[in-house]
C-alpha cells in the first residue's frame, strides 16, 4: 500500500464547502490537500444554479433570516447553527466577492430575489450559474496557495493515528494511505445513488454516492436526520433531455406559478420546498395533474409569466436548455414534477464544524443540523462558505498547535 506522506490539514471533497475550507486553511501557510473522487472540477455545487442568501437589503436582517430558516425547517434546525449561518452571510458574500465572484447588480445595488420560504428578497445570484462562478472563484483561489490536490482519490476508511487520523483512499493505482493531523470531510451528500436505488430522478452529479458519511459514521461520527432527504419541488419532466434538471426556484420568484391541468393555481408557489413538493405530488396524486409523452406525471410550471427582461438576465442557462431542447419557456408553460435533490441531514456539527471526532471537521452537505429536515433554497451554497471557512480555520489552527 502506497503512502502519500503527512499533511496538516486533508479536506475529502472539492466543491463549494471543500474549497472553503481548503482556501481558509491554506491562508495559515500550513501543509493542506484536497482530496476528490475524480476531478476537482466535478462537484454539486457548481450545479448550482438559483443563488446564495444573505441579509443585505434594507429591510432584512440577520435575525429576519433566521426566523425564515427555523420556520421552513419547521422548528427542526440547530438555531446556534443558524444564528452562524445567517450572522455571518453578509462577510461570506463579501469574502466571495474578493475572490471575484462577481454577483449580479442593479443601479449599484445587488440584485434580490424571494425565494421559497423566505419573508424577504434576499437571494444574490450570477445570472444562473451561480454555484459554478463561486466553485470557480474558490479553485483558482485554491491554486494561488501551497496547496496541493489528490484526484481520483475515493476515501474508503479513516481511522485514527498518532496524534491524527489515516484517510485510505482508493485511486487507478491502487490503495493509499494518506496521515493528517486534522480531516475537514466536505464531500456531500447520496442524492444520486438513493435516486438510482429507488429508481428516480435526480439533480445531483453522480459523485453524489454518500460513501463519505458512512465511512465518518463507521470511524464512529455522530449523524443525525440521515431520513431527511429533500425533493426540489420543480425537476423537469419533459422533454427528456431536462429531465431531473433542476428547474431554477427563481422563475417562480420572477413570476412563473403552479397550475393543475384544468390551469388553477393549487398552492403557494413560493412556500418551503417540501410543501411545495408536497402539492405537487398530492396533486397528481387526486388526479388532477397532466402526464407526459413517456407517462411520467407532472403539473404545469407557467413561465409565460416571467418578463423578458428578467429572464435575459436571471435566467440565461434555462431559456438556452429548454430552446435548444425545442420549447421556448416565455412563450408556453412547461411540465415539473419534483425530483430528489438534497440530503438535509448528516455528521452532527458544532458552530465551528467540529464533529464528534476529536479532529475531524465536518461542512456543506454531509454536516446536519443547520436546516434541520428542511432546506430553504440559496442556504446551501451559504452553508458552503459559512462553515467552510470555519472548518478549515478551527482545522489549521488546531494542527498548528
Amino acid at each position: 500500500m502506497a503512502h502519500r506522506g503527512s499533511l496538516d490539514v486533508l479536506v475529502v471533497g472539492s466543491g463549494a464547502s471543500g474549497l472553503s475550507a481548503a482556501v481558509s486553511a491554506a491562508r495559515h501557510r500550513i501543509t493542506v490537500a484536497v482530496a476528490t473522487k475524480t476531478s476537482l472540477q466535478a462537484n454539486n455545487s457548481s450545479k448550482a444554479q438559483g443563488g446564495i442568501q444573505a441579509a443585505v437589503g434594507h429591510d432584512d436582517s440577520p435575525a429576519v433570516h433566521a426566523e425564515d430558516v427555523l420556520r421552513s425547517s419547521h422548528g427542526t434546525a440547530d438555531p446556534d447553527l443558524v444564528a452562524v449561518l445567517t450572522g455571518e452571510a453578509e462577510e461570506a458574500i463579501a469574502w466571495l466577492e474578493g475572490l471575484g465572484v462577481a454577483f449580479t447588480r442593479e443601479n449599484g445595488s445587488y440584485r434580490l430575489a424571494r425565494c421559497g420560504g423566505a419573508s424577504r428578497r434576499r437571494l444574490l445570484q450570477v445570472g444562473d450559474r451561480t454555484g459554478h462562478a463561486i466553485t470557480k472563484a474558490l479553485r483558482d483561489a485554491y491554486a494561488a496557495t501551497d496547496g496541493t490536490a489528490l484526484e481520483h482519490h475515493d476515501l474508503v476508511a479513516l481511522a485514527p493515528h498518532g496524534a491524527g487520523w489515516r484517510a485510505t483512499f482508493g485511486t487507478p493505482a491502487g490503495a493509499v494511505d494518506v496521515d493528517a493531523a486534522c480531516v475537514v470531510l466536505a464531500a456531500g451528500g447520496r442524492c444520486y445513488a438513493e435516486a438510482e436505488a429507488r429508481g428516480e430522478l435526480s439533480t445531483n452529479h453522480p459523485n453524489a454516492t454518500g460513501e463519505v458519511t458512512r465511512v465518518a459514521i463507521a470511524a464512529g461520527a455522530a449523524a443525525r436526520d440521515l431520513d431527511a432527504l429533500q425533493y426540489h419541488p420543480t425537476g423537469g419532466a419533459w422533454p427528456a433531455s431536462m429531465q431531473g434538471y433542476s428547474i431554477p426556484e427563481t422563475t417562480r420568484a420572477y413570476g412563473a406559478v403552479l397550475l393543475n391541468a384544468d390551469g388553477e393555481e393549487f398552492t403557494d408557489s413560493l412556500g418551503p420546498r417540501d410543501e411545495v413538493a408536497q402539492a405537487i405530488v398530492d396533486e397528481v396524486a387526486a388526479g388532477r395533474g397532466v402526464e407526459v409523452s413517456d407517462g411520467r406525471p407532472a403539473v404545469w410550471l407557467d413561465t409565460t409569466r416571467i418578463s423578458e427582461a428578467d429572464a435575459a438576465v436571471s435566467l440565461p442557462y434555462m431559456l438556452r436548455r429548454y430552446r435548444g431542447a425545442g420549447i421556448d419557456p416565455l412563450t408556453e408553460k412547461i411540465t415539473t414534477y419534483p425530483v430528489l435533490h438534497y440530503q438535509n441531514g448528516g455528521l452532527v456539527i458544532d458552530t465551528d464544524a467540529r464533529t464528534s471526532l476529536d479532529g475531524v471537521y465536518a461542512c456543506g452537505e454531509i454536516a446536519g443540523g443547520t436546516h434541520g429536515r428542511n432546506r430553504m433554497m440559496g442556504n446551501s451554497l451559504l452553508e458552503c462558505v459559512v462553515f467552510g471557512r470555519r472548518a478549515g480555520r478551527t482545522a489549521a489552527e488546531a494542527a498548528a498547535a
